[in-house]
């Protein structure tokens, strides 16, 4: 028999108890009361307790009335757990239907087991009675519906769930198989809706058995999207110029794209599902040391493929959630690579000999000097201010002077380049500041726009600086100084905007001493001095140098010299180059003229020089005599200069010709050391 507790009103005690008698199906073991005061004698036999005092004793069903629901629930969580928990309404209508239909005990016995399976099941349960009363609400139902089994056990379906369909179904007696439908919450379900039947064709109720679809739906949708990810990535992979392969966790082949197979010489066939080492042909498995090590490898060399292919990989993994996936690797042919450089190295050397436009990339040395010279260089052309280099014939001025405008913000307008030793004083000046019409014999009419206002916006470029006019540098000073100039036979003044960057080889202030150049326009010029140093200072640049000009000359004259014998290394080595880098140009120029076509090395006996002995003893000789002072008395600060440069000369021998260490040691500035350089001239002297 199954053990019974009442928590219930008394009245609703009473007619359960009446009904339990006549079942002989429960036996009630106790009645649960807020307040222990029994009125019956029905209740004599049988424990009445208050909550807080139980009996110990086995229960199978607590029975509640509506009022007392909370004090069951505690009851059930607090005491009985193992025990089910039915509504008085329920369990009186089970009682009815078992005291008409006699149904045997041994059924009854499975009802706690039939109740658990229910609950447990994983699809939504639903069952109502030919009145509408929810007789079955399973926990998958509460979870699908969001009502509770207490909130809907005992009332009309049409009041819980008023769009539910049971009732139709059971009025029509056919069941409706996966039907779709929308809960009151928002949740997709697929159900199913049987009628309940007698033997006879009685109408008994109906039931509903339900799936929560909304998961489904979305994983569907998610599926879809990932396949439609997963086209669109292996189009991309399929369409793309570079040559891709994809290998799986173990480094099996999983994917190629066309561009692989053009470059490896290996098709799908030949590399899905083979081991990552299959397409290598020379080096190890770079796919391998990424699924080893779970880190991206950028650039590794690699020949790949029967031909050797000479390469540049780059692989990273695929990590998804934590977990290695396996790694894709983009491929590189480096001999497309070479060609496309060498391609634009050619393009560039095209466009130079058209426009004759340079950047720092194209001044060529590693040595200190020059290193410091185009720190100074780069610094200058970050700023506006006026720049002044300085250096002997053939260093490279007009290459730094390109270098400085195409650096700075200029660099999209106008640079504008005047020899000023190439022009005459008055052609020079017209050139320079334009004129007015009539201004004199053969002027054009309307006029003419000057260097200076083509160049506005820009930079201009005045290589021989020291060669001006006394007039002419008094009109350069007023552009200098007000930012406007005057044109030729005119009186109006033009403002305009240009940088200037001027260029001399000569002694500036031996000019300024002797009257020929004025000081307000030197100070004026050398804001930002730039010392570029001779050849012979950088001797380590000589090689390097020389195959850079290589490449110019075989372009210049369609040649294919890529070679420099050893021999003829060290003869350039130990030659003085007073004629610097020009110089060195119109050596190697020369030698490739008078070398066969079929050459490709340019030898000692390529090379025709001055004899080195002769060449370095006039120009030590020349240096001596261009300073050696003469026999007249010597002023104070004759004597003071000629202690300084015995004092500079003497410490550049200390340090074997570093000027560097020289400077450092004087404890000046590397660019005031040029200055003393230039100034006593020192700079003329071969390195030791």
């Amino acid at each position: 028999m199954q053990r019974v507790v009442l928590v219930t009103e008394h009245d609703d005690g009473l007619q359960i108890i009446a009904q339990m008698n006549k079942s002989q199906v429960f036996e009630l073991v106790g009645v649960m009361q807020d307040h222990h005061h029994p009125t019956s004698s029905l209740f004599e036999n049988i424990p009445v307790f208050t909550h807080s005092s139980p009996p110990d004793v086995h229960v199978d069903l607590i029975i509640y009335s509506p009022s007392y629901k909370e004090s069951a629930n505690r009851l059930l969580e607090d005491k009985y757990t193992s025990a089910g928990k039915i509504p008085v309404i329920q369990f009186g209508s089970l009682l009815t239907r078992l005291n008409d239909n006699k149904t045997p005990l041994k059924d009854l016995s499975h009802l706690q087991q039939l109740r658990s399976i229910l609950d447990n099941t994983h699809d939504g349960m639903i069952v109502i009675d030919q009145h509408l009363m929810i007789t079955i609400f399973n926990k998958s139902a509460e979870k699908m519906t969001g009502i509770t089994k207490d909130d809907a056990v005992g009332k009309s379906v049409l009041e819980v769930m008023p769009n539910s369909q049971l009732p139709r179904v059971m009025d029509s007696g056919i069941e409706e198989v996966n039907q779709e439908q929308m809960l009151a919450n928002g949740t997709k379900i697929y159900t199913t809706r049987t009628p309940l039947l007698s033997h006879e064709g009685r109408k008994l109720g109906a039931f509903a058995v339900f799936k929560d679809i909304t998961e489904i739906v979305d994983l569907a949708e998610e599926v879809t999207n990932l396949k439609s990810i997963q086209s669109m990535l292996r189009s991309i992979i399929q369409s793309s110029e570079e040559a891709i392969s994809v290998v799986d966790e173990e480094g099996k082949g999983i994917m190629i794209n066309p561009a692989y197979t053009k470059l490896t010489g290996y098709t799908a066939e030949q590399v899905i599902g083979k081991p990552a080492t299959t397409d290598i042909s020379e080096g190890e498995s770079i796919h391998m040391q990424v699924l080893k090590t779970r880190k991206p490898v950028r650039g590794a060399r690699l020949r790949v493929g029967p031909n050797r292919k000479d390469v540049i990989v780059n692989v990273a993994p695929v990590i998804v959630d934590g977990l290695l996936k396996g790694s894709v690797g983009v491929i590189h042919d480096v001999s497309e690579i070479k060609g496309l450089t060498e391609e634009l190295n050619r393009a560039r050397q095209i466009i130079r000999t058209l426009e004759a436009k340079y950047s720092f990339e194209d001044i060529i040395g590693e040595s200190e000097e020059m290193n410091f010279a185009v720190d100074q260089a780069k610094l200058a052309a970050s700023t506006p201010a006026t720049v002044l280099l300085r250096g002997e014939s053939g260093t490279g001025k007009e290459l730094f002077a390109h270098a400085i405008h195409n650096a700075s913000s200029r660099k999209f307008n106008k640079f504008v380049r005047v020899n000023c030793a190439a022009l005459s004083e008055s052609l020079l000046e017209s050139e320079l500041f334009g004129y007015e019409e009539g201004a004199f014999s053969g002027a054009l009419r309307g006029g003419k726009r000057g260097l200076f206002e083509e160049a506005n916006g820009g930079s201009i470029f005045l290589d021989e600086v020291g060669e001006l006019s006394q007039n002419t540098q008094a009109k350069l000073l007023r552009v200098l100084q007000e930012n406007e100039i005057r044109r030729v036979g005119g009186t109006k003044a033009i403002p305009i905007n240009v940088r200037v960057i001027a260029a001399t080889n000569v002694n500036l202030e031996k000019m300024i001493a002797d009257g020929t150049f004025r000081q307000d326009l030197y100070y004026r010029l050398n804001r930002m001095p730039i010392y570029i140093p001779p050849l012979r200072a950088r001797n380590h640049d000589i090689i390097l140098l020389a195959n850079h000009l290589l490449q110019k000359l075989n372009q210049d004259y369609g040649r294919n010299i890529d070679v420099i014998s050893r021999d003829a290394e060290q003869f350039l080595l130990a030659y003085h180059w007073p004629g610097n880098v020009r110089e060195l140009e119109n050596v190697l120029g020369r030698a490739i003229i008078h070398m066969s076509h079929t050459d490709s090395k340019i030898d000692r006996s390529h090379i025709s020089l001055l004899s080195l002995e002769q060449t370095k003893a006039k120009s030590e000789a020349a240096a001596n005599e261009l300073f050696v002072l003469g026999e007249e008395t010597k002023t104070l600060a004759q004597q003071i200069d000629e202690f300084e440069k015995n004092i500079l000369t003497e410490a550049i021998k200390r340090f074997h010709g570093n000027k560097t260490k020289t400077a450092k040691s004087l404890g000046i500035s590397l660019r005031n050391f040029y200055y003393k350089l230039e100034k006593y001239g020192l700079d003329e002297k071969p390195r030791k």
